[in-house]
């Protein structure tokens, strides 16, 4: 009879303990158009990606028009034109100023725009390219503020499945 609880043999221990050391560092940064986001991929360009030759992937989720417009009203499908127009002009601008931060500092990164709410698009990201690191800026809202508006970074902290950086601007010293 055959023991079905028997440790792997050597070399396939051996195998599999080098495709773990030899795998890369995965760090999604999540961006928007705010300053506190590009503090987050500064960061994680410099201190991350650069010196642990990690593999970047930089997501940004864009809302979807019918997420700012209601449509009960006359000519919102004009509004909807319009508003789309702007938020795929703002994810281009987004995308760009990412690739140029990127190819300043030399390094190689994944760019990614995905139409939902930044928080599900960030944790799917995750979970998409097997992350061990999210990266996220801080508006730095209060308790009352984060409360009524919400917080991406608050929200991917509980939900995200790998461990999350939350990276503060520095305030001006008075």
């Amino acid at each position: 009879m055959a023991e079905t609880n028997a440790a792997p043999a050597p070399a396939a221990a051996a195998a599999e303990e080098e495709d773990c050391s030899s795998r890369k560092m995965v760090v999604v940064v999540g961006v928007d158009d705010s300053d506190h986001s590009y503090s987050a991929l500064e960061w994680a360009v410099r201190h991350v990606a650069a010196a642990a030759d990690a593999e970047l992937v930089v997501v940004h989720g864009k809302p979807s028009a019918s997420s700012v417009v209601t449509f009960g009203s006359p000519g919102a499908g004009d509004v909807v034109r319009f508003v789309e127009a702007d938020l795929r002009k703002r994810a281009e601008d987004v995308v760009d100023k990412a690739r140029r931060l990127c190819i300043a500092n030399s390094v190689h990164g994944l760019i990614e725009v995905i139409e939902d709410e930044p928080r599900y698009v960030l944790c799917n990201a995750v979970e998409k390219h097997g992350a061990d690191l999210l990266v996220v800026g801080s508006h730095g809202y209060g308790a009352i503020k984060r409360a009524f508006l919400g917080s991406v970074s608050d929200y991917c902290t509980h939900h995200a499945l790998c461990s999350v950086m939350i990276v503060k601007q520095n305030k001006p010293k008075k």
